[in-house]
């Protein structure tokens, strides 16, 4: 399994941005992370609209964090994009007993198993900020 490439950019941009620390423009931005300037255009806006970003227009326009490094995980970045992650569209929730794609009802194994394992990546994505990114980076784990 992978996530997809528009979230591995989304990431990245994020990254971008808290690495830079400053008001970057698109162009700027898709050039440091090797990222199709259209791509990267089209992710501002999703990640503006999360609230990750902030856009700014005019001459001095550009992106900056919409909230500091620290309280952006890997999960906003890739919510932002792909909306809430889970393993399998086959599910069993207590919100959603028995979404199942073959037309069956009930709670088979097979769905609680993709729900505790979809919880599991969740938290784990949840976990790791953007300024842990950097921390690691440097080598400060």
């Amino acid at each position: 399994m992978y996530i997809t490439q528009e979230s591995g950019y989304a990431v990245r941009v994020l990254y971008c941005l808290a690495k830079n620390e400053r008001r970057m423009g698109a162009k700027e931005i898709s050039e440091e992370m090797i990222i199709p300037l259209r791509f990267a255009l089209k992710l501002m806006g999703k990640l503006a609209s999360a609230g990750l970003v902030n856009s700014f227009k005019g001459n001095k326009g550009g992106y900056e964090l919409g909230r500091p490094a620290d309280k952006i995980s890997l999960l906003d970045a890739i919510s932002a994009v792909e909306g809430p992650y889970v393993m399998s569209r086959c599910l069993c929730t207590e919100d959603d007993p028995g979404r199942c794609n073959r037309g069956a009802s009930g709670c088979c194994v097979f769905q609680r198993e993709f729900d505790r394992i979809s919880g599991i990546v969740n938290r784990e994505l949840a976990a790791v900020s953007f300024a842990d990114l950097l921390k690691r980076e440097h080598g400060n784990s």
